[in-house]
C-alpha cells in the first residue's frame, strides 16, 4: 500500500455510506472523504465533505475524482454499480471498491444470479425464471410447495413478494408482470420454492480469490413488532446471530462463498467488493437467497462497529482492489451489535419531509452508541431535517446481545423528530431461542453431533436405497442390520466372498469441486470390481461415511451416488453407518468405505492357477479415466501446473472443468463379466487399481509364469497422455500407478477368446487383445513385461 494518504470519494446518500464515512474517518491512512451526494449525517463528519453529484451522473464524479486527486472510490448503493461505475473510474485509473458491470449482475438480475448458483452447485431453492406472464401463471398453479415471487432486477429492496396461498401468489404474480408494481424490474420474474428457516445476512470482503466473512447478522425486514406489516429496506439489526456458530460460519465460506467467488472469476467477472449473501438456515443446510454486491443496509451500520481498532477499513478496501486481501488481517471484537432504524410515519408509504430532528452531542450519547443518518439532510437554516422514509440508525455495541439491543434502544429514545416510529422487538429471534435453551447441561449437539441430521439424512436417502432392493435382499435402512437369503437368490453350493475398499485422495477433488455423488460410484466400483475377479456376484454393500460436520445434502448426494453404483452391479444397499466425529475431521472434510459380499458357488472361484499355461491370451477392458488410484500424483501434478485449477478448462477436453474430468466415476464391469463366468470361459482376471499392470496382474498369476502386454494393443486415452507428459513420468511409473486405460485383465484360453469377446460386445463392451502368457524364464525373470511403450 502506498505510504501516501487517501482521499476517498464515497458514492451514496444513506446510512450505509454515513456508517463506511465514518469507519473511514478513524483510518491514520485517510487524508479526507467526499461523500457524494452525502446526508445531514456526512455534511457535520470528521475529515467529510459532501459533494452535490448524483450517484449515476459518472461523468461529474471522474471529473471531481480526478481534479481532487481522489485515489480510492467506494460506490454504496447497487443503482451505479449496475450502471459500470468501476469502468467509468477505471478509464480514469482510479481504483474501484465495487465490481463491475457484469459481476453486478449477481444483484441487477436474480435469473443470472440463480443460473450461476446451479451452475457451480451452490444450494439455493429450487426456481424457475418468466418472462412470459401466462406461463409464469400456470406453473404457480401446478406447483404443490408455497412459493417466494422476485421480480428479477432491481426494485430498491421491495421486489420480493411471500404469498402464503396460491391466490395470493397468483394476484402477486399479476401485480409484478402485469400491474409492473415494480417497474421494469417485473419484467422477468423468479418463482422459487419456499424455504423454512431462519434467515441471516453474511458480508464478505473479497478481492476475487480471497473471501473474508464478517460476523453473521439478522435483518428485521418488516415495519412492524411481531415481523408484522409491510416490507421495508430493514427496519433494524443485530450482530452476531446465535445461529452463526463458528462452525455455521466455516460451512458457508466453504459451500458458498468460497464456491461464488471462485466461480465468478473463473466465469470471467471476478468480485471486486463487498459480497452480501442473504441466507437461510433450512434442515438440510444453508441456502442462498440472493446475492447483493455491496454493502447492506443497515447490516452495514451494525457489523462495522464491531471491527476491532486494529482493523483499517481503508486498509482492506485497496488491499482488495490490489489483490493482495490474505495479505491485510481483519479482526473483530467479541461483542455484540445492535442498531435500530428510526422511520418517518408512513414509510415504506407516502411519509412527510423537513421535519426537524433533534439529536444529542456524541458526548450526550448513552456510551458505545452511533447514530447513522440515511434520511437527512441540512435545510436552507442550517437545521437537520427528515428527507426519507427510514431517517436514523441508531447501532451500539456491548459485550452482550441483551446489552447492546438496551444500549442502542436507549439512544433512540434521546432522539426526536415528529412522526417518527421505530420497532420495539430487535433481536426477538435471538431471544425467543435463548429462552428456548434447556437451563443446564451439555448436550450431544453442542459436543458438535447432530443427531436431528442424522436422522434428516436416513429419511432423505431411504427412497434412493429401496430402489436397490433384489431377490434375496432386504434393502431398507434404519435397523441394525440388513438381510439376505442365499438361496432365494437361487444359490447351491455357495461359498461367500467379501470386499472393504475406499475411494482415497480423489475426496479432495470432489470436496473441493463440491461434487459429492460419482465419488459414491466410486466407492461401489472398488469393491464389487475386487468381488467379480473371484468368480463371485455381488449380492449386498455397506457404506460408512464420516464427517467432521453432517452436511445433509452433501450426505444425500454421496449415498445417491452409492445407489447408482448398486444399481450398476446388481447388488443391494442394506445398510451403512454416517459418523458425524467433530474434532477428528476438519469441518468441510468427509471420508467414506464400503463393504461389500458376494457368492460363488464352490466349483467355480476364479483365479484358476492350475488350469493357467504360456500362451494363454490376455484381454483388457478399457478403463473411464484414473478410476480411484493414484490421486496423490494426480493432484501434485495438478499443482505442478501454473494457473491450472481444478474449475479451468480440462487440458484434453474443453467441454468439461478439469474437476469434472477428474471426477468421472470408476467403471463397474460386473454385469457384462457375469454371462462370461456363467459360463466358465475365463481361468482369472485382475481389477487394475494401485499398483497398476505391475502388482495386480501377478496376484492372479501362478508363481511359475508372467504376463507380456504390448502397450499399442489398445488406444492409449489422452487422460494419460497428458499426465505423463505434464508430470513427465517414466512408462514405469504410469505402469506401476494408473490403470493407463486398462481397468479389467482377463486370462483366457486361445480357443475360448472369440466366444468371451463375443459376450462382451454384446454388451457393448470393446475387448482388446493385449498380450499372454509366458513363462518367467522367457521374461527374464519378469511377472509383468510391458512393451511398445513408445506408443504412450
Amino acid at each position: 500500500m502506498s505510504t501516501d494518504k487517501l482521499t476517498v470519494l464515497l458514492v451514496g446518500a444513506g446510512g450505509r455510506e454515513h456508517a463506511i464515512a465514518w469507519r473511514l474517518s478513524l483510518s491514520t491512512k485517510v487524508n479526507h472523504i467526499f461523500v457524494a451526494p452525502g446526508n445531514g449525517g456526512t455534511a457535520l463528519g470528521n475529515k467529510v465533505t459532501n459533494v452535490a453529484i448524483g450517484v449515476s451522473d459518472f461523468a461529474q464524479l471522474t471529473d471531481f475524482a480526478v481534479k481532487n486527486n481522489v485515489n480510492l472510490v467506494i460506490p454504496g448503493p447497487e443503482q451505479p454499480i449496475v450502471e459500470g461505475i468501476q469502468e467509468a473510474f477505471k478509464k480514469v485509473g482510479i481504483p474501484c471498491f465495487g465490481p463491475s458491470q457484469k459481476a453486478a449482475l449477481m444483484e441487477g438480475s436474480k435469473t443470472f444470479s440463480k443460473d450461476f448458483m446451479k451452475k457451480h452447485n451452490i444450494p439455493t431453492a429450487a426456481y424457475e425464471n418468466f418472462t412470459d406472464y401466462e406461463k409464469a401463471k400456470a406453473y404457480v398453479e401446478s406447483v404443490n410447495h408455497q412459493v417466494v415471487l422476485k421480480a428479477s432486477g432491481l426494485a430498491a429492496g421491495k421486489g420480493v413478494l411471500m404469498p402464503t396461498t396460491k391466490e395470493e401468489a397468483l394476484a402477486g404474480l399479476k401485480s409484478i408482470m402485469v400491474d409492473k408494481e415494480f417497474g421494469s424490474a417485473g419484467d422477468e420474474v423468479v418463482v422459487e420454492e419456499y424455504l423454512e428457516g431462519e434467515e441471516l445476512s453474511v458480508l464478505a470482503f473479497s478481492d476475487g480469490y480471497t473471501v473474508v466473512p464478517l460476523p453473521p447478522a439478522q435483518d428485521h425486514k418488516r415495519a412492524l413488532d411481531g415481523d408484522l406489516g409491510p416490507n421495508t429496506g430493514g427496519m433494524g439489526c443485530y450482530c452476531p446471530t446465535p445461529l452463526g456458530t463458528k462452525e455455521l460460519v466455516a460451512q458457508v465460506k466453504r459451500t458458498i462463498l468460497q464456491p461464488t467467488i471462485d466461480g465468478m472469476r473463473r466465469d470471467g467477472f471476478p468480485m471486486v467488493g463487498m459480497l452480501f449473501t442473504g441466507l437461510m438456515l433450512t434442515a438440510s443446510g444453508p441456502k442462498v437467497l440472493e446475492y447483493n454486491v455491496r454493502f447492506g443496509d443497515p447490516e452495514t451500520e451494525v457489523v462495522l462497529p464491531l471491527l476491532s481498532d486494529e482493523t483499517d477499513l481503508a486498509e482492506i478496501m485497496l488491499a482488495c482492489c490490489e489483490g493482495r486481501l490474505d495479505a491485510v488481517s481483519i479482526t473483530v471484537k467479541q461483542a455484540f451489535a445492535a442498531t435500530v432504524i428510526m422511520a418517518s410515519g408512513g414509510y415504506p408509504g407516502s411519509y412527510p419531509k423537513n421535519l426537524p430532528i433533534t439529536i444529542p452531542s456524541e458526548q450526550a450519547l448513552p456510551q458505545d452508541v452511533s447514530v447513522f443518518h440515511a434520511g437527512t439532510s441540512l435545510n436552507s437554516d442550517n437545521v437537520l431535517v427528515t428527507s426519507g422514509g427510514r431517517v436514523l440508525a441508531v447501532s451500539a455495541v456491548a459485550s452482550t446481545l441483551r446489552g447492546a439491543v438496551d444500549r442502542a434502544y436507549e439512544g433512540v429514545k434521546s432522539i426526536h423528530f415528529d412522526q417518527m416510529y421505530f420497532r420495539n422487538d430487535i433481536a426477538h429471534r435471538a431471544f425467543k431461542h435463548a429462552e428456548q435453551k434447556p437451563e443446564a447441561g451439555i448436550t450431544y449437539a453442542s459436543a458438535g453431533v447432530d443427531i436431528d441430521a442424522g436422522n434428516l439424512l436416513v429419511q432423505k436417502i431411504k427412497p434412493l436405497v429401496k430402489s436397490t432392493k433384489r431377490v434375496g435382499a432386504d434393502s431398507d435402512i434404519g435397523g441394525f442390520g440388513g438381510l439376505f437369503d442365499l438361496k432365494a437368490a437361487g444359490f447351491v453350493d455357495p461359498i461367500l466372498v467379501s470386499a472393504t475398499d475406499g475411494i482415497g485422495t480423489k475426496l479432495k477433488i470432489a470436496q473441493d469441486c463440491n461434487i459429492n455423488d460419482t465419488v459414491g460410484i466410486d466407492l461401489v466400483a472398488m469393491n464389487v470390481n475386487d468381488l467379480v475377479v473371484q468368480g463371485a456376484e455381488p449380492l449386498f454393500f455397506l457404506d460408512y461415511f464420516a464427517c467432521g460436520k453432517l452436511d445433509v445434502e452433501v450426505g444425500k448426494d454421496f449415498v445417491a451416488g452409492v445407489v447408482e453404483g448398486c444399481l450398476q452391479s446388481g447388488c443391494a444397499l442394506v445398510g451403512g453407518e454416517t459418523a458425524e466425529m467433530p474434532g477428528l475431521y476438519a469441518i468441510g472434510d468427509y471420508d467414506g468405505a464400503g463393504f461389500t459380499v458376494g457368492a460363488v458357488e464352490r466349483h467355480k472361484i476364479l483365479p484358476r492357477m492350475q488350469d493357467m499355461k504360456p500362451n494363454d491370451v490376455i484381454l483388457g477392458l478399457a478403463s473411464s479415466g484414473v478410476h480411484s488410484n493414484g490421486f496423490s500424483l494426480v493432484r501434485k501434478i495438478v499443482e505442478s501446473q501454473p494457473g491450472l485449477t481444478y474449475f479451468t478448462p480440462c487440458p484434453w477436453d474443453s467441454t468439461k472443468t478439469l474437476g469434472e474430468a477428474l471426477l468421472t466415476p470408476t467403471r463397474i464391469y460386473v454385469k457384462q463379466l457375469l454371462p462370461v463366468l456363467e459360463q466358465d470361459l475365463v481361468k482369472g482376471m485382475a481389477h487394475i487399481t494401485g499398483g497398476g499392470f505391475l502388482d495386480n496382474i501377478p496376484r492372479v498369476m501362478p508363481e511359475h509364469l508372467g504376463v507380456s502386454i504390448d502397450a499399442a494393443s489398445y488406444p492409449f486415452p489422452p487422460i494419460f497422455k497428458w499426465l505423463k507428459q505434464a508430470g513427465q513420468l517414466t512408462p514405469y511409473e504410469m505402469s506401476r500407478t494408473f490403470n493407463c486405460g486398462i481397468g479389467m485383465i482377463l486370462v483366457v484360453d486361445p480357443s475360448k477368446v472369440d466366444q468371451v469377446t463375443q459376450l462382451l460386445e454384446q454388451a457393448n463392451e470393446k475387448v482388446f487383445v493385449m498380450g499372454k502368457v509366458m513363462a518367467k524364464a522367457d521374461l527374464a525373470g519378469k511377472e509383468v513385461d510391458v512393451y511398445n511403450t513408445e506408443a504412450w
